[in-house]
C-alpha cells in the first residue's frame, strides 16, 4: 500500500509572527520556515506504518512555492521514499486555498493510487482545518479527523478521534483520509546520514496544469491584525474584591 503525506511550508513555530505594516498579511521576509508540525506527525506515522510492514511506499507532496523543496527534503530525510512538488506561485506570500490544495491532491491520488492519505489536521499559519475533509469529499473516501490513535488492519482502520467531550473511536473503510492530531506520536529527528541520502531521493516537480486544476483564488483577505496585547494582572486585597472584579469587570459570574 502507498501512503500519501501532504506537507506544508510554514513559519517555524518558535518564531514570533509579525504583521505587515499595511495589514495585507504576515511578513515572511528573512523569517525561518519549516514543516508544519502537524504534517511532521503525519510523516512520522507513515514511517511507523512502513516499519510495521503495513506500507510499502511513502510519497510526500507539497503545494506552493519552489522553496517547499526544503520541506520535502526534510520529509525524505525522516523516511519518505519520494516527493512531489506542485509549484503554483513564485510569491511566498501567496497561500494556496484549501479547496485548491484538495483538488491538486485529488489529482495526485488519481495518478499514484495510494491506499491512505495522512495529513496534519491543520496548518499553524492559517488554522483552516479544511483540506483533509475537502479531499475526502472530492475522492469519495472515508475520513478520520483529529486522530490521536490509528490502527490499520486489512480494509478497515480503527481511529481514535479527539472531540469536545473526550475521545471517540470509530472504524472506517479503506481507502481513507486521516488528519492527525498532536498526541498521535513524537516525530523523530532526521539523522545526518539520512539527510545526505535525502538529496539523492527522487523529487518530481509538477504544475497545476498537469492535473487540470484552476488555482484562481476564491477568497480575499480583507485585513490582518495582531491580537490585542494582554492587559497586566492586578492584585486584590481580599475575596470580596476578587468576586466583585469577576462579576463587574470580567463578567464571568
Amino acid at each position: 500500500m502507498k501512503v500519501l503525506v501532504p506537507v506544508k511550508r510554514v513559519i517555524d513555530y518558535n518564531v514570533k509572527v509579525r504583521v505587515k505594516s499595511d495589514g495585507t498579511g504576515v511578513d515572511l521576509a528573512n523569517v525561518k520556515m519549516s514543516m508544519n508540525p502537524f504534517d511532521e506527525i503525519a510523516v512520522e506515522q507513515a514511517i511507523r506504518l512502513k516499519e510495521a510492514g503495513k506500507v510499502e511506499e511513502i510519497i510526500a507532496v507539497s503545494v506552493g512555492v519552489k522553496q517547499s523543496q526544503e520541506t520535502l527534503r526534510t520529509a525524505l530525510a525522516m523516511g519518505a521514499d519520494r516527493a512531489i512538488l506542485i509549484v503554483c506561485t513564485e510569491d511566498v506570500h501567496t497561500d494556496m486555498e484549501p479547496l485548491t490544495v484538495a483538488k491538486l491532491l485529488k489529482g495526485v491520488i488519481d495518478a499514484e493510487e495510494p491506499g491512505l492519505v495522512l495529513c496534519g489536521k491543520q496548518a499553524i499559519d492559517n488554522d483552516m482545518n479544511a483540506t483533509g475533509q475537502m479531499l475526502a469529499a472530492l475522492a469519495g473516501w472515508s475520513q478520520g479527523t483529529f486522530v490521536s490513535e490509528l490502527e490499520i488492519g486489512g480494509d478497515k482502520a480503527i481511529v481514535t478521534r479527539e472531540v469536545d467531550g473526550g475521545l471517540q473511536t470509530i472504524k472506517i473503510n479503506m481507502p481513507a483520509v486521516v488528519t492527525v492530531d498532536l498526541r498521535l506520536n513524537e516525530p523523530r529527528y532526521a539523522s545526518l546520514p539520512n539527510i545526505m541520502k535525502a538529496k539523492r531521493k527522487p523529487l518530481d516537480e509538477k504544475t497545476p496544469a498537469d492535473y487540470g486544476v484552476d488555482i484562481s483564488p476564491r477568497l480575499e483577505i480583507v485585513n490582518t491584525t495582531e491580537p490585542a496585547a494582554r492587559a497586566a494582572g492586578v492584585k486584590v486585597a481580599d475575596v470580596a474584591e476578587l468576586v466583585a472584579k469577576l462579576k463587574d469587570e470580567a463578567g464571568v459570574i
